[in-house]
């Protein structure tokens, strides 16, 4: 699933491709993709592109006054096509195209643009027209986003201690608490902040806080500038290829050389390290030991 700094780095790549270019059209493929009919996907035609900004995990394309949303969900991505097709993509079980962004290039008849996709048969990627990016429920009910200069230790800690008993694997996670963080980097941060994933987060101290938030920072700054300029088509590798324990099961620590592990829940797992975040004590999985009994 794509996470705050790959979000960030198609958002940037977005700018500079589509800024001053006009939306020819935009075309459906997988209807229940589109989530809004006011106003139409053909409000946007012969509109041009104002800028490309990031809410959280949501992309949001301006052009002339409205604002064309997308949200990649689990499978979802985008792909830049030097030259679309004549024809617009159909419906179909065996293409992963929802949608495409066509768009007009003045100085020739060769028209480029934007194929979104979505793979697997668990369709829940999302496309919003709106006239302000507040419209949008996902949007507006927000928390803040950590890369923000208001995102403070305070903010945090204010987070934690309203979260309560809640697991802080959980509430990293969770998109109205803290914008953009999702499976993966929350594991990721917790490995480098040194935490277990079920650590209630009210319990932690200052000083645990402090750590925390600078993992937050850290981590996320730093994958957000290894992913700037890295085309579309390699930021899923690259992301991988500097994930420390998430995907990981079974690997060796890069910190410690201790073996990943992995606790399995119904849609979803997490990965730790034992030695770096639990004090050396397995987690208990219990998805793993129903099916040992």
């Amino acid at each position: 699933m794509p996470e705050l700094p790959e979000v960030e780095a198609l958002s940037r790549d977005l700018s500079s491709r589509l800024e001053g270019r006009a939306i020819a059209t935009v075309h459906i493929a997988a209807f229940s993709a589109l989530k809004t009919f006011d106003p139409p996907l053909s409000a946007l035609e012969g509109t041009f592109v104002d800028g490309v900004a990031r809410h959280g995990k949501f992309l949001d394309i301006e052009a002339g006054g409205l604002h064309l949303v997308l949200h990649l969900a689990r499978a979802g991505w985008i792909r830049w096509r030097d030259e679309v097709p004549k024809l617009p993509p159909k419906p179909s079980n065996k293409s992963p195209v929802a949608a495409r962004i066509v768009l007009d290039d003045a100085t020739t008849d060769q028209r480029s643009g934007l194929d979104i996709t979505e793979a697997g048969t668990k369709k829940s990627l999302a496309l919003y027209v709106a006239r302000s990016p507040q419209d949008i429920e996902g949007i507006a009910r927000l928390g803040p986003d950590p890369l923000d200069d208001t995102f403070t230790v305070e903010t945090l800690k204010g987070i934690l201690d309203r979260a309560g008993r809640g697991q802080i694997k959980g509430v990293l996670r969770h998109q109205g608490t803290i914008a953009g963080i999702g499976n993966a980097y929350s594991d990721e941060l917790l490995h480098a902040a040194r935490m277990s994933p079920f650590k209630p987060a009210a319990s932690l101290d200052d000083r645990e806080v402090a750590t925390l938030f600078t993992a937050i920072k850290e981590v996320l700054g730093a994958a957000v500038e290894r992913s700037s300029g890295v085309a579309m088509s390699e930021l899923k590798g690259e992301k991988k290829s500097h994930l420390s324990v998430h995907g990981r099961t079974g690997e060796k620590c890069p910190v410690c050389g201790d073996v990943v592990r992995e606790v399995s829940f119904a849609d979803s797992s997490l990965q730790y390290c034992p030695t770096c975040q639990t004090g050396g004590k397995p987690l208990a999985d219990r998805r793993m030991s129903k099916l040992l009994k």
